[in-house]
């Protein structure tokens, strides 16, 4: 039997995913140990290995085949644009993509001027005004701290991850629009879907199962991850 490996976002959405992989009898003991220098987990008995990489680098693992299955955040997904498929919806790391800015470039985004829209993300801002809204923007991509944009007058507005939006409201800035919602996605390389169709969709199964217990989740449908639509 070939190893499926597994590609983790770090932090706290691997540590999530591992907590629902064993309650559907996943384990892997060794990413237990806080002082391994280990890159690659392995359990020998379900021939299951395991990494952990920074986010972005999740759906270039799967595309590539270097990871039959990944874990990471729907903003990934759709920023990265990847040719993999997304499986399932995990149902935690529940946060929105979103227009932001000060209340009065609300009318800007009416009334669609040519404005500037600094984000982490410009493919998901490119995709939201121009094919969406229809509205054209000049995108500038930074890395830092978005918020501090329409502050020091770099750009109108932000498009940007929010939680509480309590760092927009301590800097005088407010959700505008939703551009989507965003929450930890599963998604797979697409010749592992075939090649090990039916280990991949008993875990994907009983995933389901899990959350149809837990959250009386509907079921996902299968769709190409590199297509920038909502699910």
């Amino acid at each position: 039997m070939e190893y499926l490996t597994f590609a983790l976002g770090k932090g706290r959405l691997a540590n999530k995913t591992l907590k629902m992989l064993e309650q559907i009898g996943i384990f892997c003991e060794e990413m237990k140990d806080r002082d391994s220098r280990k890159l690659l987990f392995v359990n020998e008995e379900l021939k299951l290995r395991f990494f952990l990489s920074k986010g972005p680098d999740v759906p270039t693992y799967v595309e590539y085949g270097a990871a039959d299955i990944g874990v990471v955040g729907k903003d990934t997904v759709m920023e990265e644009g990847r040719k993999l498929y997304e499986v399932l919806d995990l149902g935690f790391g529940k946060c929105r993509m979103c227009v932001c800015g000060p209340g009065s470039a609300k009318e800007v985004l009416q009334h669609k001027d040519l404005i500037r829209v600094a984000t982490k993300y410009p493919n998901i801002a490119r995709d939201y005004f121009f094919n969406k809204k229809h509205q054209t923007v000049e995108i500038i991509k930074l890395n830092g701290s978005i918020e501090l944009a329409p502050i020091v007058g770099l750009a109108d507005v932000i498009v940007d991850i929010v939680e509480t939006g309590s760092t927009l409201r301590e800097n005088g800035l407010e959700v505008l629009e939703e551009v989507c919602p965003l929450s930890a996605r599963m998604v797979v390389n697409q010749i592992s879907m075939k090649m090990e169709h039916e280990r991949i969709m008993k875990i994907i199964n009983d995933l389901r199962e899990l959350m149809g217990k837990d959250l009386r989740k509907p079921k996902a449908s299968f769709t190409q991850g590199g297509n920038h639509e909502d699910h």
